[in-house]
Parts: C-alpha cells; structure tokens; sequence
C-alpha cells in the first residue's frame, strides 16, 4: 500500500474530485486541488494546496504537477472533469495531455469517467452508452464523451492509467466504504439498482491509487441495497 503520497486532483472543486480530496486528506496524503477557481481551505490546512489551473492550458498543468517552492511534485493524478455543455473533443484534450504528462512524470493518473464506456450487463456487444435502458436520449452525448476519453486513455498504451467508471447512478450522499469492484461490465447492487453514492467512488478511487490493480478499466456499485431518504 502506498501511503503519505502527493496527490493532484484536476477538477479539486467538482462532486466527485472535492470528495476525493477530502477522502485522501483524511488518509494522511497531501492534495494539489487543482481547479479554474480553487476553493479556499483553511491557513492551517497543511494537506491540501490550492492551486488555480485551467484543465486546458496544458503549461500550466505541466507545472502544477512538476512541483514548485510551493508545493511538491505530484506522485499521482487524478482527473475529475466534466464540460457543461458536453464538449467530446475538449474532455479527450485534456484527457490527452493529463496521460502525456503522467507518462513525461512517471506518475500513475487515474481518470474518472462515465458509465456509458461499460458493457451492458448480459450483453457484451452493447455498451451501457447505447442502451436506452441506461441511457435516455437527453444524455446520450454525456455518455458517448465517455466511450471517448476511455478510447483516449486506451491510445495511450505506455501511461499508468486507470479508467474509473462510476455505475448508471452516481449522486452525493453517505460515506460508508462498502462497494463492490468490477472490470467493464456495468454491476447492480444487492436491490438491482445500479448506484453508488459519490463518497463511496471517492473511497475507491484512493483505494485504487493505495494499491493499484492491473485492470486499465475498472468500475464500482455500492454493496448492498439503498437506503430510502
């Protein structure tokens, strides 16, 4: 298990990239929270260093993750981004450089995506981003930047990299550590609802980064039924 690890997060201020800084500074890791607008942390707060990048300018991201009189170099990143609206070939730019940089540092990046690059369960000729039982029409363009940054990542067979891709429901809610792993095929939960709250994607993906597996897609459901509000 690695522990006591600089860890960059890109996209330090979104639902699920906050809870991975959160996550990791509760494990003793320091953070580079990187975001356009970083949010503010406490004077005392020697764990978490906000630092203002913008996830396309590919020099000043090269510069946060090489370390400076302010902070360390990073030993991972984490890449936690999402354009609103979808922008397929923006999302892939910045997937791009992330991974060329992570190779250039010798660094592991892992990168969360979106359901809709998994297989559809009982079908694995059918991606969950073309599966209306899945994937409405109103996101479909979501899902299929997904299916995108995932084919980015799978062009850059010489990164350390892992695809993290969260079930078909993804929402904030309770930290309780309990989920189940898989490879490329979306899972369901005990209750055949397929979710897992944002807390709990943040738990795997530092559990991930601790102790790395050597699947380059992997993908989590929480373990056990969901509780009603």
């Amino acid at each position: 298990m690695k522990t006591g690890m600089t860890i960059a997060v890109l996209g330090a201020t979104g639902m699920v990239g906050s809870r991975v800084v959160n996550e990791a500074r509760a494990r003793g890791h320091r953070l580079l929270a990187l975001s356009r607008k970083p949010a503010r942390h406490h004077p005392e707060d020697s764990h978490v260093t906000p630092v203002a990048v913008d996830a396309n300018d590919a020099h000043a991201l090269r510069e946060a993750l090489a370390g400076s009189p302010s902070h360390p170099a990073a030993d991972a990143v984490v890449l936690s981004v999402r354009t609103t609206p979808v922008d397929e070939e923006s999302l892939a730019g910045t997937t791009r450089t992330v991974l060329d940089l992570a190779t250039r540092f010798g660094i592991r990046a892992l990168v969360v995506g979106g359901a809709g690059a998994l297989r559809s369960p009982g079908d694995r000729h059918l991606l969950v981003a073309d599966n209306p039982a899945y994937v409405p029409a109103g996101i479909r363009a979501v899902a299929a930047a997904g299916v995108t940054q995932l084919r980015t990542c799978q062009s850059h067979p010489d990164a350390d990299y892992v695809y993290l891709s969260p079930p078909a429901l993804l929402a904030p809610g309770e930290r309780t550590g309990r989920y189940r792993r898989g490879t490329d095929t979306l899972l369901h939960s005990a209750d055949g609802s397929s979710w897992i709250s944002a807390e709990d994607l943040a738990v795997a993906a530092v559990d991930e980064l601790e102790t790395p597996g050597t699947d380059r897609l992997i993908t989590v459901v929480h373990d056990g039924e969901r509780r009603s509000a």
